[in-house]
C-alpha cells in the first residue's frame, strides 16, 4: 500500500488544493485587492502640559492624526469642544489624547467661598449670603451655611453661579 493512497491526507491535499484555486481566481479577477487606505482619526491633544485644576482653553489643544485602528486603553474626548471649559482632574501631557475621566466640569461654587443663597417659591424670591460647603457645578446639589442664621440648606447651582432653593 502506497502512503500517499491515506484518505485522509488525500483530503488534505483536495481543501488546500480548492483553497489556493479560489483564491487565484478572485485576485485574477481583482476580488482580493488590497484593502482601501485606511481612515484616520483626528483627536485632541495638549500642545504644552496641563495639570491638574487648569481650565482647559482652546488654544492648549491641537488636532492630532491617529490610525484609524488607533484603540486608546480607556475613552477619550474626540473633539476639542468637548474638553474646553472643563477642568484636569489630573496632569495631561502634550501630544496625548485626553481620557473622558481625566476632566471635570467646571465648579461655579468653591466651598469655603461666598455664595448667594436664592429662596423662591410662588413668585417670591429672597437672597441672602451663605458660605459653599462643597464645590459644585451648574444644576448639581450643594449645602450652604447661612452667613447670618448659621443654618445649612440645600440648593441647585444655577448658570449664574447662586444656589437656589425652595420650589420653582
Amino acid at each position: 500500500m502506497m502512503q500517499d493512497a491515506c484518505p485522509v491526507r488525500i483530503a488534505a491535499r483536495m481543501t488546500r488544493a480548492l483553497a489556493a484555486g479560489r483564491l487565484f481566481a478572485a485576485w485574477t479577477l481583482g476580488l482580493a485587492a488590497l484593502p482601501a487606505a485606511a481612515a484616520d482619526q483626528v483627536l485632541p491633544v495638549p500642545v504644552a502640559t496641563i495639570y491638574a485644576g487648569d481650565v482647559i482653553k482652546p488654544t492648549m489643544l491641537r488636532d492630532q492624526t491617529f490610525p484609524e485602528n488607533y484603540r486608546p486603553r480607556q475613552p477619550v474626548v474626540e473633539s476639542a469642544a468637548r474638553a474646553v471649559g472643563k477642568i484636569a482632574r489630573r496632569t495631561l501631557l502634550p501630544g496625548e489624547t485626553i481620557p473622558s475621566l481625566a476632566l471635570d466640569e467646571a465648579k461655579l461654587v468653591t466651598r469655603g467661598a461666598p455664595a448667594m443663597i436664592v429662596f423662591e417659591e410662588h413668585g417670591v424670591a429672597i437672597s441672602t449670603q451663605g458660605i459653599a460647603l462643597a464645590n459644585a457645578a451648574v444644576n448639581e446639589a450643594v449645602s450652604v451655611r447661612n452667613a447670618a442664621t448659621g443654618r445649612v440648606v440645600q440648593g441647585i447651582v444655577q448658570a449664574d453661579g447662586r444656589v437656589r432653593t425652595g420650589q420653582p
